[in-house]
């Protein structure tokens, strides 16, 4: 008779069988929604810097007539964090509620609400407002978007965060390099030249508005993609790596992105060319956060990437600190190459998950605590810029900072999932 029976429900899969990735059936989009969905996420990527790198090469003329000291400028350039950690917490509850694309769709309005009114500000206070408000539509895009591309390019991960890294990075680099002759083509006032910006948030919003009319018209269920059994995620050590990982690429970012035109301009460089640098060290990740995605998702785990981009970073620092001017041009190119742990912790993020729901607890997760952790490193460099009145000491941070940045990247870049460590932690302990 036991050999007539139907064999028993295997309570003690082994780890590699629970690794297995797709346990939930992919959503996939009709063919002809499948284009608009790829241009429509890298137009929304294309919005998700220049709210921030516009503003560098404009700051010290910002800060004059808004009156700012170095200090608040510091914080200005650690409002991003701050917007990106609260509001990014905030991203799935609201996903649960009216969908992953309705959020995302009222982010790209945010955005271009926000840049467009911060022109007009008459003060410090308002001008830092209605930054929060265009940051707020950058933070739950920045949550969603990986969680849209899981799923649905459940089998694509790596080229959609590619192509989505790659956007991201040309917006920024776009920003940078014209925000100054932008300006000056349109009279020299500073707020006609970050106010047009907000040209790219409404094309962005005008394409997220038809996948938003025919995902209600296909009666999709708001909730879909967002709301999975919730994973115990505190318990995963992969997911608390990977958050301190992101905290300590985007403190470097951050700093780089309000600061790095101050550092070439206190070293006699001209607004101009401090501009067309900062481009540069944004432009460097264009390609290389196509290219990075698609190579680390292919490797069981990501530690050489991890090291590689660390050594760049601390080179491009040190030689920040002692010939700013005299290798500018390296420099640039190196910290570039630094900061693209971006592409890299975003693809690490959509492959510690198994499944859409898993990548957007990870991400919300990750993104959140990432944020908070970077929140008082521009407001340091600002203030020891402010001390000291020299950039040795701010560099000099950065640099050390991307040693337990290397450290939590290393844990990150290991194989995993979260399912594992967060629910199965005897099977993690057994891959381990």
């Amino acid at each position: 008779m036991m050999a007539h029976m139907p064999p028993a429900a295997d309570t003690t899969a082994s780890p590699r069988t629970e690794a297995r990735p797709q346990t939930e059936r992919p959503s996939q989009p009709p063919k002809y929604l499948g284009w608009l969905f790829v241009v429509a996420i890298a137009a929304a990527a294309f919005n998700l810097r220049p709210v921030v790198t516009s503003l560098g090469p404009l700051l010290v003329q910002v800060r004059t007539d808004l009156g700012m000291n170095p200090t608040l400028a510091g914080l200005l350039a650690a409002v991003p964090s701050l917007c990106f950690a609260l509001f990014g917490f905030a991203a799935p509850a609201a996903a649960r509620r009216i969908g992953p694309i309705a959020v995302i769709t009222a982010g790209m309005g945010a955005i271009t609400a926000g840049v467009l009114a911060r022109s007009f500000a008459g003060g410090t206070a308002v001008f830092l407002l209605l930054t929060a408000l265009a940051l707020a539509g950058v933070a739950v895009s920045n949550v969603l978007l990986p969680v849209v591309i899981k799923r649905y390019f459940p089998e694509r991960v790596g080229p959609m965060i590619g192509l989505y890294s790659m956007a991201l990075s040309a917006g920024t680099a776009l920003a940078a390099l014209v925000s100054v002759p932008l300006t000056s083509a349109l009279g020299g006032d500073w707020r006609y030249g970050l106010g047009s910006w907000a040209a790219l948030g409404a094309l962005a919003l005008v394409l997220w508005l038809p996948l938003l009319i025919a995902k209600r018209e296909r009666g999709e269920r708001a909730d879909g993609a967002a709301a999975p059994a919730r994973l115990p995620i505190t318990r995963s050590r992969t997911a608390w790596a990977l958050a301190c990982f992101f905290g300590l690429q985007a403190t470097g970012a951050y700093v780089v992105m309000g600061f790095l035109p101050t550092i070439f301009q206190d070293a006699g460089i001209d607004k101009g060319t401090s501009g067309v640098l900062l481009a540069v060290t944004m432009m460097i990740g264009v390609p290389v956060s196509f290219v990075l995605p698609n190579l680390a998702a292919r490797r069981g785990d990501q530690r050489l990437f991890v090291v590689v981009l660390a050594a760049c970073g601390i080179v491009g620092y040190a030689g920040l600190a002692l010939a700013p001017a005299g290798g500018a041009w390296a420099w640039a190119v190196l910290v570039g190459l630094s900061n693209c742990a971006f592409p890299l912790v975003l693809t690490m993020i959509g492959l510690r998950a198994r499944t859409a729901g898993g990548v957007a607890q990870l991400s919300v997760f990750s993104q959140g605590v990432g944020y908070l952790i970077s929140i008082p490193g521009p407001i340091l460099v600002g203030r020891i810029y402010q001390a000291t009145g020299e950039w040795y000491g701010p560099l000099g941070f950065l640099a050390l900072l991307l040693v337990p940045q290397m450290l939590f990247g290393l844990r990150a870049a290991r194989a995993r999932h979260i399912e594992d460590e967060a629910v199965h932690p005897e099977a993690a302990q057994v891959k381990a």
